[in-house]
């Protein structure tokens, strides 16, 4: 579970995010959806220790990341926004180190490595430096890395750019199997139609505030009946558009 309190984010005297609150709860994926430049990756960098808030607590599983920081990041995984990391390193060299990082047992890592670097079509690859593959590769490899110490809290920012259809189908797969276990699944994304077909729960930030927070079912009980979440998304962040969709 992933409790965000009163969150506050000042850069000088911008404050990009509002004094939010919401709770990502466990069995359930969340969305977070906004446009560009709406708090999203300032929220999720602020969930995973990478900055501090100006304000406001955050909890991973009960652990205040801001006292325990060391303890709340074996809670999770993490798949930022770029895949570009550790270029130097092989795929397997990456997964191993990252797994070291994290005590992973040597046995559990290369059953995980076969079974899901076979899953994303990349088993053949990882001997080669990340510098030689391809986006949607490096975006894969950056998954398995988030994933392999098993945590039970996955946090992705936009995981699905630059994935081939299949490997974005086996991913919504891997979500949804994660949530059904008990687990948390929160991740943001552009697509609407994914978070509408995939997504328990949604969140709706604009302009570093929080527009919504709830199940889709009940935002969608406020709207139109036949009103799609990219409709109801556009009315509530003031973007409409004449195309029905």
């Amino acid at each position: 579970m992933i409790e965000v309190q009163n969150y506050t984010k000042q850069f000088g005297e911008n404050t990009i995010v509002k004094d939010i609150s919401f709770t990502a709860k466990d069995g359930a994926i969340t969305g977070f959806i906004g446009h560009n430049g709406a708090g999203k990756s300032t929220t999720i960098k602020a969930m995973t220790g990478v900055i501090k808030p100006t304000a406001g607590t955050i909890l991973i599983n009960g652990i205040d990341i801001g006292k325990e920081p060391q303890k709340a990041k074996f809670q999770f995984g993490y798949v930022a926004d770029t895949p570009d990391h550790f270029l130097r390193l092989s795929g397997l060299e990456y997964l191993n180190f990252i797994a070291d990082v994290y005590d992973t047992p040597v046995d559990g890592r290369a059953q995980f490595i076969e079974t899901y670097a076979k899953r994303f079509g990349i088993f053949d690859s990882l001997n080669q430096q990340i510098l030689a593959y391809s986006h949607g590769m490096r975006q894969k490899i950056m998954i398995m890395g988030a994933l392999i110490h098993n945590p039970s809290v996955w946090i992705l920012d936009e995981p699905l750019t630059g994935l081939d259809p299949q490997s974005a189908y086996e991913l919504k797969l891997m979500m949804r199997e994660h949530a059904d276990k008990g687990n948390t699944v929160f991740f943001s994304t552009h697509v609407l139609e994914v978070a509408e077909k995939l997504c328990d729960e949604i969140l709706i930030i604009k302009s570093g505030e929080l527009l919504y927070s709830g199940t889709l079912e009940e935002l969608k009980q406020t709207h139109k009946s036949q009103a799609s979440l990219e409709n109801i998304f556009l009315e509530l962040t003031d973007k409409k558009t004449d195309m029905e969709v």
